[in-house]
């Protein structure tokens, strides 16, 4: 069954039908079950049973389409495997899809219609931008808002009550990445850092708590420049920073602006290390930077496709085994981890927004199939994780290199 809303930005409904996420996952469960034993289907589920509506504001349009496309198709997957597992407490996912287009007012209008007019009770939304325009409305309408924006300040449940997501923050990522160069540093000397990012939100979030951590583990921070999401040149900014020879640079843009860096610092022979954030490389990096980006390394909140973890069997079957880019991955772990609230709501009786908060609270070390780190809420701290995947780019592969898992510090809340 499929409709059609014609809205102020033309967004559409997609509806799936079916069951959904059967027993939660603790840490505690062996995650080599079948998925046919964690999501036991239900003979009750059917198209006369009220649907569960939820809303996924995606930029399918705009500088982060083609993550955003990526991601909008694993929110996509998961809800019809769910449904076909037959939905969530007894009754089927519907998905209502809208383009945001990393676009802060396009958002609200789209929130507006999605909450007042359809009746959503939770929502999957995307980038930063769009999601800090919209935390006090979420608050406000008490609806659980799931983002891919994983900006510190979102974490705070005193800033940002009714937010989540499900990878460690921008912060916590960078931080991480720091850890993992200065504990393999052989050298006497200090390493030296450089830091390259957008000036806009998404680039600016995590830069204090990193440049502040450096300092802490004894790194030199020799330099930073910006540079645009749509530039086509960074020469200027690498010449700058070329003389201060950063041992590592940090990159904060995405996959397109990441490979203008690299091919111009191949150009340049600036001897540096480069290490992407999550949103600087997916696997599009390797024809985008036309092999600038050998042995850089890149951050990841999911497992990348094919990767040896019993949730990439569910996903390599939903999607025939075609090869899915980074992004997806997290898309489909963010509607597990929201349906799981769902599930648990639904099982006290009410599925309402709240209701919904609360369940996500009571989540402790859920392991969405092995795809993710265990993930934890809880009412004074949203911070899904302090676990971050770390991957090499090699030969046209992310060829996973290790996990850093930092400590939850208070001090880190939000920050």
């Amino acid at each position: 069954m499929r409709r059609i809303l014609l809205a102020l930005f033309c967004f559409s409904l997609l509806v799936v039908l079916g069951q959904g996420c059967g027993e939660g996952d603790e840490q505690a469960v062996a995650i080599k079950k079948h998925a046919a034993q964690e999501f036991p289907q239900s003979e009750e589920a059917g198209s006369e049973i009220e649907p569960i509506k939820i809303g996924s504001m995606v930029d399918l349009s705009g500088p982060f389409s083609s993550a955003g496309q990526s991601y909008a198709k694993g929110l996509r997957d998961c809800v019809d495997w769910i449904n076909s597992r037959g939905g969530v407490a007894g009754r089927p996912l519907e998905l209502y899809e809208a383009d945001t287009g990393y676009d802060a007012r396009q958002g609200l209008a789209v929130y507006r219609k999605l909450v007042y007019d359809v009746g959503i009770v939770a929502n999957q939304g995307f980038g930063t931008a769009v999601t800090e325009g919209l935390i006090r409305f979420a608050a406000k309408d008490k609806l659980p808002y799931f983002s891919a924006s994983y900006s510190a300040y979102l974490s705070d449940p005193v800033k940002a009550p009714y937010n989540f997501f499900i990878a460690a923050d921008y912060s916590t990522q960078l931080r991480a990445a720091l850890k993992f160069f200065r504990e393999r540093w052989t050298e006497k000397r200090n390493p030296r850092v450089a830091f390259i990012y957008p000036d806009h939100p998404y680039g600016l979030a995590p830069i204090p708590a990193g440049k502040k951590y450096a300092r802490e583990l004894g790194f030199d921070i020799v330099g930073e420049e910006h540079v645009g999401l749509t530039a086509v040149s960074a020469t200027t900014q690498l010449a700058a920073l070329q003389a201060k020879k950063p041992d590592m640079t940090w990159l904060g843009g995405t996959a397109a602006s990441a490979a203008v860096i690299m091919v111009d610092a191949k150009r340049l022979q600036m001897p540096t290390s480069f290490f992407v954030n999550i949103w600087g490389a997916d696997e599009s990096i390797f024809r985008l930077a036309e092999g600038a980006c050998e042995g850089a390394y890149c951050l990841q909140a999911a497992a990348v496709y094919g990767q040896d973890v019993p949730g990439m069997k569910i996903i390599e079957m939903i999607t025939n085994e075609v090869y899915q880019f980074a992004p997806y991955t997290r898309g489909f772990v963010s509607m597990l981890v929201l349906a799981e609230g769902v599930r648990r709501a639904g099982e006290k009786g009410e599925i309402s927004g709240p209701a919904i908060k609360a369940a996500l609270e009571s989540l402790r070390c859920y392991n969405p199939l092995g795809l993710a780190p265990p993930i934890s809420y809880f009412p004074d701290d949203h911070r899904p994780s302090m676990s971050v995947f770390l991957y090499r780019q090699e030969g046209g592969e992310l060829k996973f290199a290790g996990k850093e898992t930092l400590a939850r510090r208070a001090e880190w809340l939000g920050f």
